[in-house]
């Protein structure tokens, strides 16, 4: 990690963003240290869910055999399968035999996606997730996701679009939660310009989250200027103070 930024970060984060929860880090890793490896112990649920033990202060790592979803496995990178029958179960279903989530009108809409689908394969045999405050300084971070309420988003956005020549600087694809907290935003960091990704609109992976709350996942690069610019952004205005104070 960048010498420094652990500090400079929960610093200006605490100045203009007072209460919001601190965001979550992961890297990949063929060695998890001391970070326990979670286990699946009850059944098919949502990576999403697991990641609230995160969000709390726990460093936990993942593995093939520590996620209980196929589609976690998936966009987590340890998996290329697919259930069969995938293109009816995102849309109608099949009658009598498979339950159709109807994300997608027809399951010829969803070959049509899946023939431009990205594809990931996870770069090491561990996916390693800490919360800001339990980074050391050699870790090495390659995305930051915040669980952010709209206020909050609304800055993160702000920042983002703050240093380019665009306002295309969040990207906000339709896809499985993890999707966009984890393989979205790796496919953007290894990109010419990396964008941040809004996510967490996947109907069956809200249970896990706060009503009011979204993801805003920063690839590091991108997230590393947007805290160097924090001091002389919009964060500093009146515009920003009567959000600010509300915020805590």
């Amino acid at each position: 990690m960048k010498p420094g930024l652990k500090g400079q970060f929960a610093e200006r984060w605490n100045r203009y963003f007072p209460g919001a929860a601190l965001p979550v880090v992961f890297y990949y890793t063929d060695d998890p240290g001391a970070a326990p490896v979670h286990r699946v112990t009850d059944g098919h649920h949502c990576f999403v869910d697991d990641l609230a033990a995160v969000r709390a202060g726990e460093t936990l790592g993942f593995d093939t055999k520590s996620i209980a979803c196929p589609g976690g496995k998936r966009y987590l990178g340890f998996s290329q399968a697919l259930m069969p029958n995938f293109e009816f179960f995102l849309s109608c279903g099949i009658e009598g035999k498979l339950e159709g989530e109807r994300y997608k009108k027809s399951p010829e809409l969803v070959k049509q996606w899946l023939s431009q689908a990205p594809a990931f394969t996870a770069p090491a045999r561990y996916i390693v997730f800490k919360r800001w405050d339990a980074l050391d300084e050699t870790d090495r971070p390659e995305v930051v996701v915040f669980f952010a309420k709209p206020d909050s988003l609304s800055g993160l956005f702000t920042l983002a679009n703050y240093d380019e020549p665009t306002n295309q600087a969040v990207y906000c694809p339709m896809g499985a939660g993890c999707s966009t907290i984890v393989q979205y935003p790796l496919l953007e960091a290894a990109s010419d310009h990396p964008r941040a990704v809004l996510g967490m609109f996947d109907v069956s992976a809200r249970p896990g989250v706060d009503p009011d709350t979204l993801t805003f996942s920063v690839p590091i690069g991108k997230f590393e200027r947007m805290v160097a610019d924090m001091d002389e952004s919009f964060l500093i205005t009146e515009s920003w103070r009567k959000i600010r104070d509300r915020l805590s």
